[in-house]
C-alpha cells in the first residue's frame, strides 16, 4: 500500500498542519491502494502564503526562463511516464493500456501545445496605428488556486498548472481526493525540474475544506475549477466576496446528431466514444439523436456495438472499459438506469447490476436505451457513466431544438455528408465546441463550454491568456523603446 501523507509547499514536502487519513480505493478491487492526508484550511493558508511570497520573483522572471523550466517538466515526464500511467490506472480505474496511451500522455500533449502558443504571445504590443503611443501589456494575475477532478486527472492538471506557470503565476493545486497519486508524482516532476520554491504547491483535501478555503482566500486572485456544475456554483459564490476571477469547466450532456447520410461507422463511433473512460467524460456524446429514416438501423447497430464492449479490471491489458471511480458513482448510475426503465425508455443493451461473471468492483454494464424522449431523466441529467440515450428526430429543425434543450453546452457532434448542413449546424448548436464526422479538434484549439458547462477556455493561447491581466498604457515613449 502506498502512503502519501505530506504536502508539497514552498519547494519541499511538509507535514500537514492538521489532517486526517484518507483511503484511496482501487475501483477494480474495492480495496484500499493508498493512504493520503486530507488537509484543512490551515494547510491551504500555508500553501497560499508560500505562493504569495514566490510571486514577485516568478512574475519578473523572463518568459524564456519560465519556458525552460516548463520544458524540464516534460523531461521528467518522459523519464517516469510508465509510473504515472500505473498510478492513474490504479486510483481511478482507467485500463492500463488506455492510461499509458491516453490518460498520462495528456501532459506532454498539452505542454507542447502551450509552448507553441507561448512563443507567439506579445507581452507588450501596440494598440494600433491610430494610437501610436498606446500599448497593451499582459501581466500574470497573481496567486491562483487550481482544483482538478478525478476522471481525466493529468489532463486537467496539465491544462491548469502549465499555462499558469508560463503566464508567470504561482499556484496551489488541490487535486481530487479520489485520484491524488498522479498529482503527487507531478509535484515530484516540478521539484526535480527545478521549479522555484513556492511557485507550485500541492495540498490534498476535499471541497469543503481546502477547496472552499482557496475559493474564499483574499490572497488568491483566481480560481480555476473543473468538476460538477453544483460545485462550480458554490465556488462562484464563495469567490464573489473577494471579486477574484473564476474560470469553470463543468458538466455536459452532449448531443450527437446522426443524419441518414452519415458515414457507415458513425453510430459505432458514437457508441465507442461515449463508452470510452467508462462514460466518465464531460464531453461524452451521451445523447444520440438519429434521423427517423435511419433510426431503427442505428438502434440495432448501437445495441450490437455496446454488447461487444468488454468490461474488465483496470490492470488487464487490451481494449476494454474499466470500472467507474467509486461506489457512490456506481449507485448513481444504477439509479439512472432504473429511471430509464421506469420512465418507459426501451433497454436494448446492458442494464442493472454488475457485468456477468463479476462480483466486486464498481463495474457498469455498457447500456443503451432507445425510444428516449425529451424530458426523460436519462435525457436531460448528466449520468457520467457508460449509458447512451437514443432519440429519433424528423428533420434538422427538430434535431437542433432537442440538442439545444439542455442546461449544458459543452460539446455537440454532427454526422452528415452534407457540407452545407454541417456548417449550418456548427453555428446553430449552443455549445463551446462542435465536432463533426469524427474529426477531433486541432492542437491548440480551446476546450470549454457555455451555460451550465461553465465558460472556461483551456488549451492553446486562450488557456494561457486566462491567467493574464490586460493593462492599457498611454503615453508610451517610442523613441526610448527603439533604443
Amino acid at each position: 500500500m502506498i502512503e502519501k501523507r505530506d504536502f508539497y509547499i514552498g519547494g519541499r514536502w511538509v507535514a500537514p498542519v492538521q489532517a486526517k487519513d484518507h483511503p484511496v480505493i482501487d475501483p477494480s478491487t474495492e480495496e484500499t491502494c493508498a493512504i493520503i492526508s486530507l488537509g484543512t484550511a490551515a494547510d491551504a493558508d500555508h500553501a497560499v502564503a508560500a505562493a504569495k511570497a514566490a510571486f514577485p520573483a516568478w512574475a519578473a522572471t523572463p518568459p524564456a526562463e519560465r519556458k525552460a523550466v516548463v520544458e524540464r517538466i516534460l523531461a521528467e515526464y518522459e523519464r517516469r511516464k510508465d509510473e504515472l500511467a500505473a498510478a492513474i490506472s490504479m486510483e481511478m480505474g482507467a485500463p492500463i493500456d488506455m492510461s499509458r496511451d491516453s490518460q498520462a500522455p495528456c501532459l506532454p500533449w498539452h505542454l507542447t501545445n502551450f509552448l507553441t502558443a507561448f512563443d507567439h504571445i506579445e507581452w507588450v504590443r501596440p494598440l494600433g496605428p491610430h494610437a501610436p503611443n498606446d500599448r497593451i501589456a499582459l501581466e500574470p494575475i497573481g496567486v491562483v488556486g487550481l482544483i482538478t477532478p478525478w476522471n481525466w486527472p493529468m489532463n486537467q492538471i496539465a491544462l491548469k498548472v502549465i499555462p499558469a506557470l508560463l503566464a508567470g503565476c504561482t499556484c496551489v493545486l488541490k487535486p481530487s481526493e479520489e485520484s491524488p497519486l498522479n498529482a503527487m508524482i507531478f509535484a515530484e516532476f516540478c521539484h526535480d525540474a527545478g521549479v522555484p520554491p513556492g511557485v507550485f504547491n500541492l495540498v490534498n483535501g476535499d471541497g469543503m475544506g481546502v477547496g472552499a478555503r482557496l475559493s474564499e482566500h483574499p490572497d488568491v486572485e483566481m480560481i480555476s475549477f473543473t468538476g460538477s456544475t453544483r460545485a462550480g456554483r458554490a465556488i462562484s459564490k464563495a469567490a464573489a466576496e473577494t471579486l477574484k476571477r473564476v474560470t469553470l469547466e463543468l458538466g455536459g450532456k452532449g448531443a450527437n446528431l446522426i443524419f441518414a447520410d452519415a458515414d457507415a461507422n458513425a453510430v459505432k463511433r458514437g457508441v465507442l466514444h461515449l463508452m470510452n473512460n467508462s462514460g466518465q467524460s464531460c464531453n461524452a456524446p451521451s445523447r444520440m439523436l438519429v434521423e427517423r429514416s435511419y433510426y431503427d438501423q442505428a438502434v440495432e447497430i448501437a445495441a450490437e456495438v455496446a454488447k461487444g464492449v468488454k468490461v474488465a479490471p483496470a490492470s488487464e491489458h487490451g481494449r476494454h472499459i474499466g470500472p467507474v471511480v467509486n461506489k457512490r458513482q456506481w449507485e448513481q448510475i444504477q439509479a439512472h438506469i432504473q429511471k430509464g426503465i421506469d420512465e418507459g425508455a426501451r433497454l436494448v443493451a446492458g442494464g442493472l447490476g454488475l457485468p456477468e461473471g463479476m462480483n466486486k468492483g464498481f463495474f457498469v454494464r455498457p447500456t443503451v436505451f432507445a425510444d428516449v424522449t425529451p424530458g426523460m431523466t436519462i435525457e436531460h441529467e448528466e449520468i457520467f457513466g457508460p449509458v447512451l440515450s437514443i432519440i429519433p428526430f424528423e428533420d434538422e429543425e427538430e434535431a437542433v431544438r432537442i440538442a439545444n434543450d439542455t442546461p449544458y453546452g459543452l460539446t455537440n457532434y454532427v454526422q452528415t455528408q452534407d457540407g452545407a448542413r454541417r456548417n449550418r449546424l456548427a453555428l446553430r448548436l449552443k455549445s463551446g465546441m462542435v465536432e463533426m464526422n469524427g474529426k477531433s479538434r486541432g492542437a491548440g484549439s480551446p476546450f470549454g463550454g457555455v451555460k451550465a458547462s461553465g465558460r472556461a477556455r483551456e488549451g492553446g493561447h486562450w488557456g494561457i491568456e486566462e491567467f493574464l491581466e490586460v493593462k492599457a498604457i498611454s503615453g508610451w515613449d517610442n523613441a526610448l523603446a527603439a533604443e
